[in-house]
C-alpha cells in the first residue's frame, strides 16, 4: 500500500482515451496541408509531450524535421480542427469516474497534470464528468515548463497543500515517469495507454496496475502521510 495524501493523474492515456479525437484533428490538419494522413495507431504513439510535439511528429515522421514556421502554422491548423473534435469520441477509461469519486470521498486531494493545453483540457474533463473531483488542474500551458520537467507536478502539489513525497503520480508513459522521478514523487503506471511506443513494463515505477479500479485499494481507506514524512 502506498501511503499518501494526494494523487496526481495524467490525462490522455491514463484517465481518458483521447486518441480518436486527436487522430481526427491530425488527419484534418494533414489533409489541409497536403500531407499524407496518419492512422489512429500512429497518432497514439505521438501523444505524450504536448500538442506541439504531436503536430511535429505527424508532419515529420520518417522525414527531415520541419522548420519552426511550418510547425507553428500546422499547430494553428490542428488547434482549429481539434476545437471541433475534442470530446466527440473521447471516452473515460473504465472506472475512471468511480475511482476519482471514491478517492475524493475518502479525503484524498486529487489533481490532473497534463501537457494538453488548458483550452482543451478543462472542457474535456467537464464533459466526461471528471472535473468535479479534481482540486487542481495543471495543463501544458499553465507554466512555462511541461512534463517531463518536474515543475508542473510541484505546482499541483502546492495547490493541493502537500509535499511531493506525500503525493503519488498516476500515468501511462516514460514522460510521466521522468516527471515524477525528477519531482521526487512516487509513481504508479497503468498498463494500457499510449507510452510513446515504449513497453510500459520496462519503465521504472513503484507500482504497475492494469486498471484504475485497483487504485482505491492501493492507497488505502484514508489519506496518510508517508512514514518518512512523519519521522
Amino acid at each position: 500500500m502506498l501511503a499518501c495524501r494526494a494523487v496526481l493523474f495524467d490525462l490522455d492515456g491514463t484517465l481518458v482515451d483521447a486518441v480518436p479525437d486527436l487522430a481526427d484533428a491530425t488527419r484534418a490538419m494533414l489533409v489541409e496541408l497536403g500531407e499524407a494522413p496518419r492512422s489512429d495507431e500512429e497518432v497514439g504513439r505521438f501523444i505524450g509531450k504536448g500538442l506541439g510535439v504531436l503536430v511535429e511528429r505527424a508532419l515529420t515522421l520518417g522525414r527531415a524535421p520541419a522548420d519552426a514556421a511550418r510547425i507553428d502554422h500546422a499547430l494553428a491548423v490542428f488547434k482549429r480542427h481539434y476545437a471541433h473534435s475534442n470530446g466527440r469520441r473521447a471516452v473515460a477509461y473504465p472506472h475512471a469516474r468511480d475511482t476519482l469519486q471514491t478517492l475524493h470521498a475518502r479525503g484524498f486531494r486529487l489533481g490532473c497534470v497534463t501537457n494538453k493545453a488548458a483550452e482543451f483540457t478543462e472542457p474535456l474533463l467537464r464533459q466526461l464528468g471528471l472535473a468535479e473531483f479534481l482540486d487542481s488542474i495543471v495543463s501544458g500551458d499553465t507554466l512555462p515548463q511541461k512534463k517531463p520537467q518536474p515543475e508542473p507536478l510541484w505546482h499541483a502539489c502546492a495547490q493541493l497543500g502537500v509535499a511531493p513525497d506525500d503525493a503519488v503520480m498516476v500515468g501511462d508513459s516514460v514522460n510521466d515517469a521522468q516527471a515524477a522521478h525528477a519531482a521526487g514523487i512516487r509513481l504508479v503506471l497503468v498498463t494500457y495507454g499510449y507510452s510513446e511506443g515504449q513497453p510500459v513494463d520496462s519503465i521504472p515505477c513503484d507500482k504497475l496496475v492494469s486498471g484504475l479500479a485497483e487504485l482505491p485499494g492501493l492507497f488505502g481507506p484514508e489519506p496518510r502521510l508517508k512514514r518518512e514524512s512523519i519521522l
